[in-house]
């Protein structure tokens, strides 16, 4: 029996849905087979690298993939999209049979400003993907 599988879809595959895949790899990566990517996927911001090692959070393997290495290869159970412009662009064919949910967590690559300010807009993001996950995990079967 193989874990039921996610996949969290942005635009660039560049920070939110990167952090969103290593999260849930991290918490409950012995529950669900984890994936992210992107509709124009790009490379995985160093932002995104830092902010997630700085929470303990494992960066090992995280790279951009495209939409299309998934896209009728493989059923997903969960297609999380993270901003609006996936969910907007998303095919909607796709998932079938599978449960299609949209987190809206700000973009913090869109952030200008100092190194600070762009910083703790990558932190800003991973908290909130990190309070979205645990929200939905605590109403997955198998929750404590």
């Amino acid at each position: 029996m193989h874990l039921p599988r996610v996949l969290f879809l942005c635009t660039g595959n560049t920070a939110r849905s990167q952090m969103a895949e290593a999260i849930l790899r991290q918490r409950a990566g012995d529950r669900f087979e984890v994936h992210s990517a992107g509709l124009e996927p790009s490379a995985v911001r160093p932002e995104t690298i830092a902010v997630l090692e700085e929470a303990g959070v494992p960066t090992e393997g995280l790279h951009s993939k495209g939409v299309d290495e998934y896209l009728g290869k493989m059923h997903i159970n969960y297609l999380v999209t993270v901003c609006a412009h996936a969910e907007e662009h998303c095919p909607r064919i796709w998932p079938v049979g599978g449960q299609r949910l949209f987190w809206s967590i700000s973009d913090p690559a869109s952030v200008d400003g100092s190194e600070n300010d762009r910083i703790e807009a990558f932190r800003h993001a991973r908290d909130e993907t990190t309070r979205l996950i645990d929200e939905w995990l605590s109403t997955r079967p198998g929750s404590d």
